[in-house]
Parts: structure tokens; C-alpha cells; sequence
């Protein structure tokens, strides 16, 4: 399956094993609790599922990689304790902690969330000496004498033996305790997650043109050669600051992420070309309603590789700024919840900046708490930041108007919520722009499917046009299915016909 198949068949899992009947114990008793094994090559973006999985569920994350702990990090160092049997004193050892298991604990203690997912990364790479102590814990969830805490969830990952010589085999008895989702890369499915995490439109509009070159691990004279998706969005981040403080983008920085020299130097090249459409094409004009007849004309003429440069930077100006207007607009849903707190608390007499102080630190609280169970998207981690800078500022404006405390901090959020109208209003105008343009231009041609297509599979953008109707994305999107029903109608009669 892909990666996002095996993100929701672990977030159902998850789900499942936190599932209480009503006395108030686990459907599914911990000790009977599969851990999880997710079976993929490397890079493919296991962990970053994890991550997404705990933000979604709001529980905890703790990850480790197995390789770089030892046996007595993992199992806890031994200790000498006297007990006494039948009258007898002796000396016994016992370990001390698992230091995999004391993080658990510490992060309950710090978070007070006291469900999460312990995963634990390349545990079939460990060392011969931990190996025993891996397959016990797999069977019974115990590092030494300590088990992990009921609510924690243990998720593994390992790498196939074609992708690392430290791969050890596991017997079937430890398979067979197991609950093994094999993952294989996904162009479709890493794009999802691109859309979300921003990749940079060369990329996307690279892969696109050539889907091949996403995913690929060969053993070449030179030795090993590879490209991954984690290489692909760790390049992305990397050409976006080089063109902050511009900074040349070539062969030699794509090769340090992109380990196989043809790929690497095609990206460069394809890069060159993009930088060069992007400075025909003036996109802001085009987004606007501004566009002049060169423009069109040189857009008409171009060949299919350039149209699709241009498409790319049009879908990412736009997807940003829908991106944009559901960021505000989840953060103007989180600030109105607390205002209405503050509303029913301005009711009452007392010190109303008091009151809205107190709505601020339990947002606060909150937001730590998030923090230390790592249950944080960025995305999240900014909503908090931002949305608590909101509230220190509507201190401020209320300890300015006393006896008027509600009245101002209300009025400042009406004024928020008039930009946010204002902002969805105008890059709904620039979505309808930029298919009046395509539609002039390329006329019924596939560059429409394009945009339709891109629009629908990018979760924030199918949210944000299912939310605000733009005329001109359903009219394109029921002509094209319309047209695609079509299609098949013509195509069932043609097979009627041969079957005659």
C-alpha cells in the first residue's frame, strides 16, 4: 500500500486499541496490543505520518531510532538489590529503567496527555547485542522489568534487506505478534503531503513531467544510487532559502540531495528553464486580469513542458493563498471560542482584563502541553503562537478602555474578520482569473484538467473551494465531467458495436 493508505490503516489501529468498554477497560487488553511494523524503504516518509497521526488524534509522539541505542539504554543498567526468600537474605540483580520507557513517562508527566504512539524507527538494524532484547519486546512490550505505560501505543518501522545489509530477519514466532503494513512509494500519495508541507512548484511541476525519477535506488559501477521523497522535500526547503537570500541553485547543491548524477543534473537544468518561465511569465498580472496579448500569445504558442512550468507557478500562487485563508480562518474559529468564553465572563463584575488574562494562559497552558507531547503540526504550532499574540494584544486594547473591556476586544475582532472576508473575496477573484485565462488560451485543453485536477487532489484547496463556491472551478469541473461521462458512453457503445 502507499504511504497514506498506512497512515490511516495505523490511525485506525491506534483508534481501536484506545477503545474503552464501560468499566473502563481497553477493548483490546494491552498485552494483546500487536505492535504495529511498518515495512518501507527509507525516506519514503514514514515518520512524518507519525507525526501527522499524533497531531490529528491530539496524543503524544515519542520516536527513537533503535540504531543508536545500546543495550543498556535500552534495557537499563543492572543493579544489586537483598531480598529475602524464607528467611534468607540474597543478592539479586534487576535493571534499572529502560531509558525508552522513562521518556514515556516523562513526557506524561510533563504533558498530562497519557495516551501517545511510541515509535520506534529501523528496529530490525540493531545491533547483534540488542537483538534478544528487540524480539522480547515486540512480544511482550517490556524493556527489562518495565512495561510501556497502558495508553502508548508502539508503532515500529524497518527497512527491507535490499536497502540495508544490517537488516536482520525476524522468526515467524515474532511476526506472528505482529501487525505488518508493507508501504511502497506513491507519487500520488507523496503529493498530498507536498501540497501541505509546501513544496517548491519546480519540484511538483518536475516530478509531474517526469514521475519516474521520484523514487529510485539502483546499484550502479559507483556503488549505491538513490533518490528518495525525503531527498526531494529536503532540496524544496533548501531552494527556497537559497532563493531568499539568492543564492545560485545548481548541480552541486541538487546532487547533495538527489544521489544520482543524471537525475541531479536533469533537475538543474529543468530549474534553469523554470527561473526563465517565471520571469516571462508575469504571474501576478495574470492572476489580477491583467494579462496582455504577448503574454497570451506566448502561452498559446508554448510547448506542453512550459505550459506545465506555468501551470505550476499559477496553481502555487493560488494554493498559497488558499492555504492563507484556512490558516485565518481556523485561527479566527479558535479566537472566536475563547471570545465567547470572555463574553460570559464579562457578565459577571470583577476585573474583566483579569478574566481575559486567564482565558490567555489556559490557551497557553494548552498550547505547552501540545508542545511537550510533541502532538504539534508546525501548521498547529503557529495557529498557538499567533492566536496567543492575538489575545496579549486584546489585554492591552482592553486594560486601554475600562468599563468598555468586551466592547474593543470584540470590535478588533470584527475588524480581523472584515480582512479575512476581504482576502477570501480577492484570491477567489484570482482563482477565477486564472481560469479565464487558461480557458482563453488553451481553449477545452488538457491544461484545464490540470488545474481541476491539482485544485482537488491539494486538501487545503479542496477545502477552501468547498467552502467558497468560485464559478468558474464548478463550471470547468462539471464541463469536464460531463465531457468524461461522454467519453465512456461512446466508449460502452464501441464495445457494444465489436461484441456484435
Amino acid at each position: 500500500m502507499n504511504i497514506k493508505e498506512a497512515k490511516e490503516q495505523i490511525k485506525n489501529t491506534v483508534t481501536a486499541y484506545l477503545t474503552k468498554n464501560e468499566s473502563g477497560r481497553y477493548m483490546i487488553p494491552p498485552q494483546k496490543q500487536r505492535p504495529v511494523f511498518l515495512m518501507g524503504p527509507p525516506g519514503i516518509g514514514k515518520t512524518a505520518i507519525m507525526e501527522q497521526i499524533a497531531s490529528e488524534l491530539g496524543i503524544g509522539l515519542l520516536s527513537y531510532s533503535m540504531t543508536h541505542h545500546t543495550r543498556q539504554s535500552a534495557l537499563g543498567l543492572p543493579v544489586i538489590k537483598q531480598v529475602e526468600f524464607d528467611g534468607v537474605e540474597y543478592d539479586i540483580s534487576e535493571y534499572t529503567m529502560s531509558e525508552i520507557i522513562a521518556s514515556v513517562h516523562k513526557m506524561i508527566a510533563r504533558s498530562g496527555i497519557r495516551h501517545g504512539i511510541l515509535f520506534l524507527d529501523e528496529i530490525n538494524c540493531v545491533s547483534e547485542t540488542l537483538t534478544p532484547i528487540m524480539l522480547q519486546f515486540l512480544q511482550y512490550k517490556v524493556f527489562g522489568m518495565h512495561s510501556v505505560p497502558e495508553g502508548w501505543i508502539v508503532v515500529t518501522a524497518g527497512n527491507p534487506p535490499e536497502y540495508n545489509r544490517s537488516v536482520r530477519e525476524f522468526d515467524i514466532a515474532t511476526w506472528d505478534r505482529l501487525k505488518r503494513i508493507d508501504v511502497e512509494p506513491d507519487i500520488d500519495a507523496w503529493k498530498e503531503f507536498a501540497y501541505l508541507s509546501g513544496i517548491h512548484p519546480s519540484v511538483m511541476t518536475y516530478l509531474e513531467l517526469k514521475p519516474n525519477n521520484f523514487y529510485k535506488v539502483e546499484t550502479t559501477v559507483d556503488g549505491k544510487s538513490f533518490i528518495t521523497a525525503r531527498g526531494w522535500d529536503d532540496l524544496s526547503q533548501m531552494i527556497k532559502l537559497y532563493e531568499l537570500h539568492n543564492i545560485t541553485i545548481d548541480s552541486r547543491l541538487t546532487a547533495q540531495y538527489i544521489q544520482n548524477k543524471q537525475i541531479a543534473q536533469d533537475f538543474a537544468t529543468y530549474y534553469d528553464l523554470y527561473v526563465k518561465y517565471r520571469s516571462t511569465y508575469q504571474i501576478g498580472d495574470i492572476l489580477d486580469g491583467t494579462a496582455d496579448r504577448i503574454l497570451k500569445n506566448r502561452a498559446s504558442a508554448a510547448k506542453f513542458d512550459e505550459r506545465y512550468a506555468m501551470l505550476g507557478m499559477l496553481l502555487d500562487a493560488v494554493m498559497s493563498e488558499m492555504k492563507q485563508a484556512m490558516f485565518a480562518d481556523d485561527l479566527l474559529v479558535k479566537l472566536l471560542g475563547l471570545l465567547k468564553e470572555f463574553k460570559k465572563a464579562s457578565m459577571e463584575p470583577g476585573d474583566q482584563v483579569q478574566k481575559l488574562a486567564v482565558i490567555r494562559r489556559g490557551a497557553e497552558k494548552e498550547f505547552d502541553s501540545r508542545v511537550q507531547s510533541r502532538s504539534l503540526s508546525e501548521d498547529d504550532r503557529e495557529l498557538y503562537t499567533r492566536l496567543l499574540d492575538i489575545l496579549y494584544k486584546d489585554i492591552l486594547i482592553a486594560k486601554a478602555a475600562p468599563g468598555l473591556e468586551f466592547a474593543v476586544v470584540k470590535a478588533d475582532f470584527d475588524k480581523r474578520v472584515k480582512e479575512y472576508d476581504d482576502f477570501v473575496r480577492r484570491t477567489s477573484e484570482r482563482t477565477g482569473n486564472m481560469f479565464r485565462f487558461v480557458k482563453e488560451v488553451f481553449k477545452e485543453g488538457q491544461e484545464l484538467i490540470i488545474l481541476v485536477t491539482e485544485l482537488t487532489a491539494n486538501p487545503v484547496s479542496a477545502r477552501y473551494l468547498g467552502r467558497y463556491k468560485i464559478e468558474e472551478y464548478l463550471t470547468t469541473a462539471d464541463e469536464l465531467v460531463f465531457h468524461k461521462r461522454n467519453v465512456e458512453i461512446l466508449q460502452e457503445i464501441t464495445e457494444l458495436r465489436l461484441d456484435e
